[in-house]
């Protein structure tokens, strides 16, 4: 059976303020749709996760930052989070090495604990400043979960690796080109703005066309 097919799912990432911004309307707002719908994490991939995509016939839609969007974003997620009253400290990705935090959550996934592993991360990462590429931040969320910090290696198993390829390839068929992106049926929606368009699509409800981004639209500029 082909994904598009199969259940209502979201690609996230533990690097984009963006997918925490969903990840806490999901789960404030709307928790048993998040508790419901499939997990599967995408992240920029390292030179071995490069090649064994490449070996699949697949090239992410992934593109070096350019300092200048890299300062709005900083500047954008700061005004979304004081928007929603929340406090962000915001970390510092000294060597990033995406794969240490996302095949650690893989792991945690297998020993049943994948979504208490991402609330973790985005705490460490969001709300303490924590770099999710050292590997003392993930053994400590392991700890905390009760699970053996050798999750921390998980970057160095190689099952555990092409399980991480195979969520990439996943994001590549369903034509996922940033994050957060959700998947409903043939329907994929980007962005943190369109969580309760999804919400909406996997409910079978019809979309108010309000966007979930946290400013206010003035009443002169909706449409009547």
């Amino acid at each position: 059976m082909s994904r598009r097919k199969k259940h209502p799912r979201w690609y996230f990432s533990l690097r984009s303020p963006y997918s925490w911004f969903a990840y806490r309307d999901l789960a404030e707002r709307y928790p048993d749709i998040l508790d419901s719908i499939e997990w599967i994490p995408y992240w920029e991939p390292d030179e071995e996760s490069t090649r064994l995509l490449a070996e699949a016939g697949v090239t992410l839609p992934v593109m070096p930052m350019h300092r200048a969007k890299n300062f709005y974003i900083l500047r954008d997620a700061r005004r979304w989070a004081h928007a929603r009253g929340w406090t962000v400290t915001w970390p510092v990705d000294r060597a990033p090495h995406w794969e240490v935090s996302h095949l650690a959550y893989l792991a945690a996934a297998e020993a049943g604990r994948g979504k208490e592993f991402v609330a973790l991360a985005y705490r460490a990462r969001w709300n303490e400043g924590r770099d999710l590429a050292d590997r003392q931040t993930i053994a400590d969320i392991a700890e905390e979960l009760g699970l053996d910090p050798a999750v921390a290696d998980s970057v160095d198993d190689a099952g555990l690796r092409a399980k991480g390829v195979e969520c990439l390839v996943s994001a590549y068929h369903d034509d996922a080109f940033g994050v957060p992106f959700f998947v409903n049926g043939r329907e994929g929606f980007w962005g943190a703005e369109r969580v309760s368009a999804f919400v909406a699509a996997v409910r079978g409800d019809t979309w108010d066309g309000e966007t979930d981004a946290p400013f206010p639209v003035p009443a002169t500029a909706k449409l009547a």
